[in-house]
């Protein structure tokens, strides 16, 4: 597989595949607007302005908190975490579900000065999704109270529940990875001299849990600039339901997946169902355009970078 990824013709195929996919479902997308009318033509601009800034201000609290699930001596940069984080939501346009996990840990393996392993960035990426549930949990238990819908309560429980489990098995994994049953393999002796990686997991769970209230306000935001008069408990429903449709493990698109689990959840709540479907557009393509604004702007930031020291001894030569 190394061998495979580090060939010329193997890079050109895959990267210009990936982006005939994403040439293909852009082209598609912009011709439903054009025939159906885009979501947010009626809406209040200066809201969706106001909820894409806090979708783009929690990329960084996000890449914050992942940035305490490393060693200091080899902790990415926070500018690598925000990257990965925005380029695996863009890549979660036509991308089956769980590959946005290797998006991150290719993007922050080969983004300039990190010294980490794919290893441990792997296993940050699974402590991250862990702490990622456990955040949720205050969110889902105010969705389950709120709802009238025994189904939907039920599933918000079952969320809720999940980040209790999460939560308890990030707090005691140094403790389980140091029994010597575990130390008897390969794997569980790399796992205890890894599992640095929890000793600021409550640190890291602050910092995400702030990225999805943030989220939450930002989709409150939105249903408020549509003039659909969502609360906030619906709201957080709205974020419970597609954070957790991106756990299935095989999934069409990480962006359609989701978007059709908000959907859901709005139709549950009462909304009519194209309003529904429409908001869950509109919704994860104000996430798609904030992830793909933390891309570029940072790229442009590591140009700078690069391109400032020849500038400046072009302008000393001259």
């Amino acid at each position: 597989m190394r061998r495979l990824l580090s060939n010329r013709k193997a890079q050109f195929l895959f990267n210009g595949g990936f982006g005939v996919v994403l040439l293909i479902v852009a082209f598609l997308s912009a011709k439903h607007f054009l025939r159906k009318g885009w979501p947010l033509h009626h809406a209040n601009a200066w809201l969706v302005v106001a909820s894409a800034a806090l979708f783009f201000v929690a990329y960084a609290f996000k890449a914050w908190g992942w940035q305490r699930l490393f060693a200091k001596h080899e902790r990415p940069t926070s500018q690598a975490l925000a990257f990965a984080g925005g380029a695996a939501c863009v890549g979660g346009i036509a991308l089956p579900g769980r590959v946005d996990d290797a998006i991150r840990i290719a993007c922050v393996r080969r983004f300039p000065g990190t010294r980490t392993g794919l290893g441990t960035i792997g296993l940050s990426c699974l402590i991250l999704g862990m702490l990622d549930n456990a955040a949720l949990t205050p969110m889902a238990s105010v969705a389950a109270v709120s709802s009238r819908s025994m189904l939907v309560r039920s599933g918000f429980l079952v969320i809720a529940v999940a980040g209790v489990l999460a939560a308890l098995l990030v707090a005691f994994l140094p403790l389980l990875a140091k029994r010597d049953r575990v130390q008897r393999y390969r794997v569980g002796r790399w796992l205890a001299s890894h599992t640095h990686c929890t000793k600021e997991a409550w640190a890291a769970w602050l910092f995400v849990s702030v990225s999805w209230s943030l989220r939450g306000a930002a989709v409150f935001l939105l249903l408020n600039a549509l003039s659909l008069h969502g609360s906030f408990p619906l709201a957080l429903a709205f974020v419970c339901a597609s954070a957790a449709s991106a756990a299935l493990p095989i999934a069409p698109a990480g962006a359609a997946t989701q978007a059709g689990a908000g959907a859901l959840i709005l139709m549950a709540a009462g909304m009519h169902g194209e309003q529904a479907l429409a908001f869950s557009v509109a919704a994860q393509a104000l996430v798609i355009v904030s992830g793909a604004a933390v891309m570029m702007l940072i790229a442009a930031w590591q140009i700078g970078l690069r391109v400032r020291p020849h500038m400046q001894r072009a302008f000393a030569a001259y």
